[in-house]
């Protein structure tokens, strides 16, 4: 049978799937870099890993806060700096990239900067970043979803998937050709981009999930692969490294929440000088 998993746990290791031996890799925080340690220690050994902020051919120890984490030196091969970075992408040195997704449409374009109105938005995202280099100029790209929305219309474009489908991306002359987004991983399914239309169609279901839950998501009428399937199972191996590394991914979003609020107010009550949990001095 093989030990139980959850969905968090199941779109990391899927997200790892997607890296191959003797690739490139750039990483960001969260899902990325723990797909990224889970897949250079058991699935792609010769991968080579790097942080936005320059750190090439990282071993990460555990789970990281930001892209300059120190934990992130560890048994890397050297450093550089964020230009060299993103000049080695410019240059087609990068052939895989991971990106978070908080909306997108169809055609795999992105926005992380803002829900709702720009001046007078329901909800600030961290913007771009590196996030529009790199799907610009990277070989391919990974998109990854555990709270983002599928839309008909993106309240601001941050990011080119391809743009309004076809070859309109590769026409543009902005863009190396056939690079673009090849998979959204999310904690229901795989999708993948028809190789023609380019528009997002469902590869894979997980496990116990239905296809008119995935449907019910999204706005628009969502094509599925003819031979769409079950995503394959992850290994105990698989499942007990996210355990060890990241805990946190495999308690879910909102008991992580709850731990760091918890986790917050200790140390503000040790700071303020009282007792964790309690109204008096110490």
């Amino acid at each position: 049978m093989g030990k139980p998993y959850t969905l968090d746990e199941l779109l990391a290791i899927a997200v790892a799937r997607e890296i191959h031996d003797y690739e490139n890799v750039v990483l960001g925080v969260g899902v990325p870099m723990t797909a990224g340690a889970l897949a250079k220690s058991l699935l792609a050994p010769h991968a080579t890993l790097m942080m936005e902020s320059g750190i090439v051919d990282i071993r990460p120890l555990l789970s990281l806060n930001n892209i300059a984490d120190a934990h992130s030196a560890r048994g890397f091969s050297y450093a550089t700096d964020l230009f060299s970075a993103f000049t080695a992408t410019y240059r087609g040195f990068v052939d895989v990239c991971f990106l978070g997704v908080a909306q997108v449409d169809k055609y795999g374009n992105l926005n992380t900067t803002v829900i709702g109105d720009y001046n007078k938005p329901d909800m600030r995202l961290p913007g771009s970043g590196g996030a529009a280099d790199f799907i610009s100029y990277a070989r391919r790209t990974v998109l990854t979803m555990r709270g983002g929305a599928f839309v008909n219309k993106l309240d601001y474009f941050t990011s080119p998937g391809y743009l309004e489908g076809g070859d309109s991306r590769d026409k543009t002359g902005l863009f190396p050709i056939g690079s673009g987004p090849t998979a959204l991983i999310s904690t229901k399914g795989v999708f993948r981009f028809d190789a023609t239309t380019k528009e997002m169609y469902l590869a894979t279901i997980h496990p116990g999930v239905s296809l008119e839950s995935v449907r019910k998501d999204i706005p628009w009428n969502l094509k599925a692969s003819p031979d769409l399937s079950l995503t394959e199972r992850p290994t105990d191996e698989e499942i007990d490294f996210i355990r060890n590394f990241a805990p946190e991914l495999s308690a879910g979003r909102e008991l992580t929440v709850e731990l760091r609020n918890a986790a917050v107010k200790k140390k503000a009550e040790l700071r303020a000088g009282k007792r964790p949990g309690a109204g008096g001095r110490l």
